[in-house]
C-alpha cells in the first residue's frame, strides 16, 4: 500500500480539511458580522459638502482600515458588549 493510500493518513487529512473549512467559515462570518456592526461616527455638525476623504490638491484620498485595525475594532466592540 502506498503512503498516499494509507487509511490513517487519509483520515488525518480529511479531519484537517474539515477543521480548516470550519475556521475559514467562522472567519468569514466574523468579518460579515463586523461589517454589519460597523460603528458609525456622528459628524453631522462637522460635515462638509462634497463627500468624505482628505482634500489634497484636486484629488481626494480615502482612508481605509488595515485588516489588523479592523480586527482590533471588532475586538473592542466585543468588549463593549
Amino acid at each position: 500500500m502506498s503512503k498516499k493510500n494509507d487509511l490513517a493518513r487519509r483520515k488525518r487529512q480529511h479531519e484537517f480539511d474539515l477543521r480548516r473549512e470550519k475556521v475559514e467559515k467562522e472567519k468569514k462570518e466574523k468579518n460579515l458580522q463586523a461589517k454589519k456592526n460597523k460603528m458609525k461616527v456622528d459628524g453631522s455638525k462637522n460635515k462638509k459638502k462634497g463627500g468624505s476623504g482628505f482634500q489634497v490638491g484636486k484629488k481626494k484620498l480615502k482612508t481605509k482600515l488595515t485588516p489588523l485595525a479592523k480586527a482590533k475594532a471588532a475586538q473592542a466592540m466585543d468588549l463593549d458588549k
